[in-house]
């Protein structure tokens, strides 16, 4: 059980090699991998789960981009004997003052929440208890309410927490999946909406104040590994659907109009392989203009074989056409269908390694059991001041229940064309992939 974890410089005026490493480290497997959402002493901080039953603390310093390290700053053993499966910072909505907590899951069924003292700094175990019968295999704050944290595990259980409380009784226990439950988020752009996912290849959406009935119930065909919302746009929500590849969902309709299921925008099927991980990147692409024409060229070369294909290879084309990989790691093994008529994917650099990848423009991957990609972000360090747009009203359902939107945080329905850059990557072939993402 050992990985590696790599830190990249996203370079956008390089676009046939946008990534360069800056850095490796060998390590114990990783699980899970994370970017606080606001820095930590003044600097980018990133936590990472392991397979030693640790979860560690490295902050990233330097001035000037190529010259960017990562240091161990502190751990936390939690036990040598168990996986540290998951992690997630209560920092969601990128709030500073409050105080700076994370939460881990590990093999054992166990919780672990942590407080993280800035002025040292240094990590406190502020509890730890028993929260399922096998594998806890991820945990989550509910971002609007810190106190509150959720837990989805091999029990096929969904349970929420609040940490004031005794630990020994949840808020509530839902059996709703069917099977384990691998993947939670929190909305940080509407407050009282959460999504969960499971082996038993359903996305959930929920409103928190109702957990008896989920809002809507999207079958992606692949158990749900990770969900990421995307960083402005409030409906959108990544999927990591192991073997069905990775998905991009439209969830508005389930948010406003009483939709049952949401909308697939976007899909990919990794050939022979497991979609692990996916995740945005913060940061706004510059070149909107030759993305536009990337897009052009992939949605003719996608219509000149729906034309050759069956009805089912249409459904998949139209998917895939508004993707464009950028990067592609070296393990790549499969043979890329977008964009066909333009210059292909990137040439890759010299890499080794699983999969993992978070942050931006500093970029981390790091080698795991499976696989996983975290593109969440170092604070302060890219995005696009002039990408949000507000909204005073809510999205309101038939039945008057609201899911409130934090308008100064997300992208107006009626946005143009935008381009975002999402991260994925698989296991038994090792392949990770940056992609340019155009929503119409």
């Amino acid at each position: 059980r050992t990985g590696r974890l790599y830190l990249y410089h996203y370079n956008e005026d390089q676009p046939y090699i946008p990534l360069t490493e800056i850095q490796r480290i060998d390590t114990a497997a990783i699980l899970d991998i994370k970017w606080c959402h606001v820095p930590v002493a003044e600097h980018p901080m990133v936590g990472i789960a392991n397979s030693t039953g640790a979860v560690e603390f490295c902050r990233l310093t330097g001035s000037e981009k190529k010259s960017c390290m990562l240091e161990p700053c502190f751990r936390v053993d939690l036990s040598a004997q168990h996986l540290a499966l998951s992690l997630d910072w209560s920092t969601g909505r990128e709030q500073c003052g409050c105080p700076l907590r994370v939460i881990s899951s590990d093999s054992e069924g166990k919780l672990n929440l942590f407080s993280v003292d800035e002025s040292a700094p240094s990590v406190h175990v502020l509890n730890q208890w028993e929260a399922h019968k096998f594998e806890a295999w991820i945990a989550a704050f509910n971002y609007w309410d810190t106190n509150i944290v959720y837990s989805g595990g091999d029990d096929s259980l969904l349970k929420g927490w609040d940490t004031r409380c005794s630990p020994e009784t949840p808020v509530f226990t839902s059996r709703r999946h069917s099977m384990g439950v691998c993947s939670i988020q929190c909305s940080p752009h509407r407050e009282n909406l959460l999504a969960t996912g499971s082996y038993d290849e359903h996305v959930l959406l929920w409103d928190t104040r109702n957990m008896k009935q989920p809002l809507a119930d999207t079958h992606v065909e692949g158990g749900v590994w990770r969900l990421k919302w995307h960083p402005t746009c409030d409906f959108v929500l990544l999927a990591a659907c192991m073997q069905s590849g990775f998905k991009i969902l439209d969830c508005r309709g389930s948010m406003a109009e009483n939709m049952e299921e949401c909308i697939i925008l976007s899909s990919y099927v990794l050939h022979n392989s497991l979609a692990y991980g996916a995740d945005w990147s913060r940061l706004c692409p510059r070149d909107t203009l030759t993305a536009t024409q990337d897009s052009a060229a992939a949605c003719q070369s996608s219509e000149e074989l729906v034309g050759r294909s069956e009805e089912g290879d249409e459904r998949l084309n139209l998917q895939v056409q508004n993707l464009k990989i950028i990067y592609e790691s070296p393990t790549a093994t499969f043979d890329v269908i977008l964009d066909e008529e333009s210059e292909g994917p990137a040439l890759p650099l010299k890499a080794e390694g699983g999969p993992k990848l978070s942050g931006d423009p500093d970029l981390v991957r790091g080698s795991d059991l499976k696989g996983s990609s975290d593109l969440a972000g170092g604070p302060d360090r890219g995005g696009d001041p002039e990408s949000a747009s507000g909204s005073d009203s809510g999205a309101k359902r038939p039945n008057g229940v609201g899911l409130d939107r934090s308008g100064d945080s997300t992208r107006s329905l009626d946005s143009p064309k935008e381009m975002s850059i999402v991260a994925t990557c698989s296991f038994y072939d090792n392949i990770l992939h940056v992609w340019k993402w155009e929503m119409s």
